[in-house]
């Protein structure tokens, strides 16, 4: 066999040796480059690469098309024969899959599919570094301690298909995560950024930020369990509408699973959710959030199909002025559902035409409020009513007349994503976030800030 190693000659290659009736190949070529810190000083730094092919092999028979998907990392041109009869084999031996459609075709070529994959490097922190280094040195001096990492990784995507299909795309994706703590580590505080290339990114305002919660945290207040109005900042959203958006599939939903189910039968789909003009969406071309505008599907689920790969995307409004418009469809679904085809997209915004950032809405408080730093731990209760429950962590803060009185004590939450749309009263302006609890899976958000008026701390909670 000729030797290959380029991505997309790969992708060809494994196109050829196909047998099956269909095939979907997909190359993903992985660069990241990372720095970590603790105690005001760097402690690692490190660059890596990394190749994983995956082979859709699909079958026909008499009573539908079966898939088989193998996947295999650091594939070189010995591997490909092998891996391919692998994924014809696994088509083979299962029965017919129940999301079969006929692959995707039609969709023009990447003029850049043939092109070298992207690749990261140290260099990405250039700009970062010395200013993390300034931010070292102001807490040092004001007796902080800053602990965190920086993570950057370029994922360049080749798919193609038998159906002539030859797609392309390249994926930054940032994280940058700060903890800062008081000497005797009795108070400590998070900030979090996702960012494309580090450039919108600054230490040093993260310190000043992490430095006043601090502050805020000298005084101690104890607090009980209960229902109070909560500031829930953006980070904390997009938490809890990543888990409602991961929840939102149409068949779970017309088969009376979930909590856009309709009592009776059918989807919740045109009923209004919040009284606010709340528009939840997705869209590959969201400034700053961009993602892949074309299904990449590595395995079929509830939300996803490997039949749609190449499928193209678009913007997609999940709920639209307040009222439910979407739900995850792929093409199989919607046959079965009737429903608009929505395939899942890799970010999510949340307008809520405020115009306030999260000081101004604290600023604006009466009377008293707690304010959040973010969530952890959220893990589903009921998907009835996609009841979740998870814990306060990194600083919870009073508010009283629009001031922070100081800092209160964690607790555990049991509220649904859902039900808090339907009783926030104010949603402030929309700014890119770094979700705490997803963000290894989902970083590319933008939320606004929103204050719920009974907000559920169902017990205190130690030692978080």
């Amino acid at each position: 066999m000729s030797r290959v190693s380029k991505p997309y000659e790969i992708v060809e290659r494994a196109l050829e040796l196909s047998t099956a009736d269909g095939c979907v190949v997909i190359a993903d070529e992985d660069s990241s480059a990372n720095l970590r810190w603790a105690g005001n000083a760097l402690t690692t730094n490190g660059v890596t690469r990394g190749r994983t092919l995956t082979v859709i092999a699909t079958v026909d028979g008499a009573e539908g098309a079966a898939s088989g998907v193998v996947s295999r990392s650091a594939v070189t041109a010995d591997d490909l024969e092998p891996l391919v009869r692998a994924a014809e084999a696994a088509a083979r031996g299962a029965g017919p899959a129940e999301d079969a459609q006929p692959l995707v075709t039609g969709v023009p070529s990447s003029p850049d599919f043939t092109d070298a994959p992207a690749e990261t490097s140290s260099e990405v922190f250039a700009e970062f570094a010395p200013a993390l280094g300034d931010a070292f040195a102001r807490a040092r001096a004001g007796g902080r301690e800053l602990y965190g990492f920086a993570h950057h990784q370029l994922t360049s995507t080749y798919l193609g298909t038998s159906t002539g299909l030859r797609l392309r795309h390249d994926q930054p994706n940032g994280t940058l995560e700060l903890n800062a703590k008081s000497p005797d580590r009795s108070r400590s505080a998070w900030a979090g950024r996702a960012t494309r290339d580090f450039k919108d990114v600054d230490p040093g305002e993260l310190d000043a930020e992490l430095a006043q919660r601090l502050g805020w945290a000298e005084r101690r207040i104890e607090l009980p369990a209960g229902r109070y109005e909560t500031l829930l900042p953006p980070t904390a959203v997009a938490d809890l509408l990543i888990y409602q958006l991961w929840s939102s599939t149409a068949r779970d939903a017309a088969e009376g699973r979930t909590v856009f189910s309709k009592p009776g039968g059918g989807t919740r789909l045109g009923e209004t959710l919040s009284e606010l003009p709340l528009t939840l969406r997705s869209d590959p071309n969201a400034p700053g959030l961009e993602s892949a505008p074309f299904v990449i599907a590595h395995s079929s689920g509830d939300g996803a199909s490997v039949f749609d790969n190449g499928l193209p995307l678009s913007s997609t409004d999940w709920i639209r002025d307040g009222r439910l418009d979407r739900l995850t469809t792929t093409r199989h679904t919607a046959g079965l559902t009737g429903l608009p085809v929505a395939p899942a997209i890799d970010n999510l915004v949340l307008d809520g035409g405020g115009e306030r950032s999260l000081d101004e809405m604290v600023a604006a408080t009466t009377g008293r409020a707690l304010l959040l730093t973010c969530l952890w731990y959220i893990r589903e209760v009921d998907p009835a009513t996609l009841l979740l429950t998870g814990l306060t962590r990194d600083g919870v803060y009073l508010v009283e007349d629009g001031e922070v009185v100081g800092e209160v004590n964690n607790f555990r939450f049991n509220e649904s994503p859902v039900d808090l749309l339907s009783r926030a009263v104010e949603a402030g302006r929309t700014e890119k976030t770094l979700p705490r609890e997803w963000g290894d899976w989902f970083t590319r958000a933008a939320m606004p800030a929103l204050r719920i008026p009974d907000f559920n701390m169902s017990s205190v909670s130690l030692g978080v």
